[in-house]
């Protein structure tokens, strides 16, 4: 329309603002039947239906994704194998005989036997267990550990963020695998090597990346308005942060400490794998790993079942946090 022009909203038409005339086309405006627009439809919501929280949608989002599906039935099947591993072989896997050394497999030996001939079916059986160990336990405390330095560091702010901060920029600096090698080569853990000190190691490592990951979401949820209406009803800076801060906080802590369970796996049969990490007594995939890599050339089977076995649950873990994210972020769901 021209800069002369203004429109005539009672008649419809466009006016000349000079000359005051009005033109002579008519603008026709399309008003759809009613019939066609079924907005009561679209718009309508069940005022009886009860609202669902944050985890029941997500738990309804990870229900339709096959990829949850998939990793779940691996994972548990995972746990029952550790569990109870004489449900799925009936041999001795400490029981080794020199005149089965590097056999193929036969009836009741699937897999075949090692260079000490010990069967090499029944020991990825009953190494899973300590394998699993070592991810969920670590897990476990590095939660424990890091959420909580992080939770009180992202929530109170001032010296005691600075302090636990520069605390976990100290432990950040090291990589995993490094540090881990340096405190199991210190004289307490290189002579009394379990699996519990190997847990205690990677923990050492592993709680600054869930601390910072603690901090940024409590910091993001601290500002809310509900926080605010709590601590103004009354309620003290700890109670808010246990009952509302932390609560609307764990998502993200969720989906890393998920993927980082399997990351703990693959930590341990590196460094089993590097002679630091369990003893060779304990059956576990690296310690496996370990004896099999002299043999990689004339019996590659026998590295690439406790590989393989290692692999599929470390990808179960990971394709378990991405499903967890999608369901518990709505910005990385799809079509969002």
């Amino acid at each position: 329309m021209p800069e002369n022009q203004n429109f005539n909203s009672e008649a419809g038409l466009p006016v000349n603002r000079r000359a005051g005339k009005v033109s002579k086309y008519k603008i026709e405006h399309y008003v759809a039947p009613l019939d066609e627009t079924p907005l009561q439809a679209v718009d309508s919501v069940k005022e009886t239906g009860k609202p669902l929280s944050m985890w029941a949608e997500a738990w309804r989002s990870l229900r339709k994704q096959p990829l949850f599906i998939i990793s779940a039935i691996l994972i548990l099947a995972v746990i029952i194998v550790a569990a109870f591993p004489q449900w799925f072989t009936s041999q001795d896997p400490t029981y080794c005989a020199l005149e089965n050394s590097n056999e193929p497999g036969r009836e009741g030996h699937i897999m075949g036997f090692n260079l000490q001939g010990c069967d090499i079916y029944s020991r990825v059986i009953y190494g899973t267990r300590a394998s699993l160990l070592v991810g969920i336990f670590t897990t476990l405390i590095v939660i424990i550990v890091g959420g909580t330095i992080g939770a009180l560091a992202g929530f109170y702010g001032g010296w005691i963020d600075t302090i636990l901060a520069r605390l976990g920029d100290i432990f950040f600096a090291l990589p995993l695998i490094l540090g881990a090698i340096i405190v199991m080569q210190l004289p307490a853990f290189r002579d009394n090597k379990s699996v519990w000190t190997v847990i205690i190691t990677l923990a050492i490592f592993g709680w600054p990346q869930l601390a910072r990951i603690t901090r940024g979401a409590v910091i993001e949820a601290r500002n809310a308005d509900f926080v605010k209406a709590s601590r103004s009803l009354g309620l003290s800076k700890f109670k808010s942060l246990v009952k509302h801060v932390l609560p609307n906080s764990i998502a993200p802590i969720i989906v890393v400490a998920t993927v980082n369970l399997g990351v703990y796996i693959v930590a341990e049969a590196t460094l089993s794998f590097l002679g630091v990490g369990l003893p060779p007594d304990i059956m576990s995939w690296g310690n496996d790993i370990a004896t099999a890599q002299t043999q990689l050339r004339s019996n590659p089977m026998m590295l690439m079942w406790p590989a393989l076995f290692l692999s599929v649950t470390v990808l179960s873990f990971i394709m378990l946090g991405d499903a967890v994210r999608d369901a518990l972020d709505p910005k990385a769901r799809k079509g969002a």
